[in-house]
């Protein structure tokens, strides 16, 4: 089972954040998260879609399902953001997944002072629905301008996607912490080392 610290929250919307839970997606195979029905149920939590006394817990089925439901966000988002329209099976599935579960009710936020939805409004009752939640967050982020802001992690040993709400429109790095700082070190080393061998010679 996987432990809170695996999940990772740099997507900048949720459906991207359940996109990450693949990891390492340049390697085969990719590094699996959602290993079981309990992973899945972590993360639903963690992602504060279920509420904590959820009764149902998640079947393999149900994980079978997210597990479908994820590659066909990361499919559909990838596409839009290059300028494609997605595969007709997965705007089939998107459009099912979230059809399962009725509407929460829009909340507004400030943030940075602007206004901006505030998320989901209300906890699913069983996993299921949840899914259905993370399907409506990929259906609104396919269907607004900020698709055109989707990346892809610059680190050579990533690929996390994550929404890139800079005002340059720059965002190089899932996460500056993880990937930016330590790319940065590795290409200082490797300019010291090559200039090193450029003075000796």
């Amino acid at each position: 089972m996987a432990t809170d610290d695996m999940w990772i929250w740099d997507g900048g919307r949720l459906c991207l954040d359940f996109a990450n839970t693949l990891r390492s997606r340049w390697r085969t195979p990719p590094e699996e998260t959602l290993r079981g029905p309990d992973d899945l149920m972590g993360w639903l939590r963690e992602a504060l879609l279920l509420a904590p006394e959820t009764p149902d817990p998640a079947t393999a089925a149900v994980l079978t399902s997210a597990r479908r439901l994820r590659e066909a966000v990361d499919r559909a988002v990838l596409a839009v953001a290059d300028g494609r329209l997605p595969a007709s099976g997965d705007v089939t599935l998107l459009n099912r997944s979230a059809a399962a579960a009725p509407r929460p009710a829009l909340q507004l936020v400030v943030t940075g002072g602007r206004l901006e939805p505030a998320g989901t409004a209300a906890l699913a009752a069983d996993p299921t629905l949840a899914l259905a939640l993370i399907a409506q967050d990929a259906v609104d982020l396919l269907l607004s301008a900020e698709i055109r802001r989707v990346r892809v992690c610059g680190a050579d040993r990533c690929a996390l996607r994550f929404l890139d709400r800079s005002p340059a429109r720059n965002r190089r790095w899932c996460s500056m912490s993880r990937c930016g700082n330590r790319t940065k070190v590795r290409l200082h080393q490797a300019r010291t080392r090559q200039s090193g061998r450029i003075t000796e010679s």
